[in-house]
């Protein structure tokens, strides 16, 4: 991948606020959007999401999940030229209470701050999604195959 690519990429996934989030719901595909958060090394991307939604239940049955962050449609005429990274990972629950959990609460604060009162409701609470591997296309005629290693690297530029 070339250094701008690479650029874009980082800030793509810095800047973007939002993605699409990938589960399996009997055995098919389910796709719900969700606000996210990234560790500045991009090893790791956290959601907070009620327990009642399908995508929790989803998750809590397959671990398994992509996440799809995609470029701001500016009304481009090819909008298959806009950048986006589709994202495989697997996820597990945090709890309120473990190592780390309100590090996590104020910065997710910090991106989101009308999210507050979800933490006054008891069905809320962060999931993290550990990147295994992905694609990246960075427009027209430039696509590249991804690993945690290469969202590792991309994340110091």
């Amino acid at each position: 991948m070339d250094a701008q690519s690479e650029k874009v990429l980082a800030q793509l996934i810095r800047e973007t606020r939002i993605a699409a989030l990938g589960t399996l719901r009997d055995e098919a595909p389910q796709v719900a959007m969700v606000a996210y958060l990234v560790n500045d090394d991009f090893s790791v991307f956290y959601i907070h999401v009620s327990r009642l939604a399908q995508h929790t239940v989803d998750m809590q049955k397959d671990k398994r999940v992509s996440l799809l962050i995609c470029e701001t449609d500016d009304g481009r005429a090819d909008p298959q030229t806009l950048a986006r990274v589709s994202i495989r990972g697997v996820t597990e629950s945090i709890q309120n209470g473990e190592p780390g959990y309100i590090r996590l609460k104020n910065a997710y604060l910090a991106r989101f701050p009308e999210s507050e009162k979800l933490f006054n409701l008891a069905d809320f609470n962060f999931w993290r999604i550990t990147p295994k591997g992905g694609r990246y296309v960075a427009g027209f005629a430039k696509a590249y195959n991804i690993t945690a290693e290469t969202l590792v690297k991309v994340s110091k530029r």
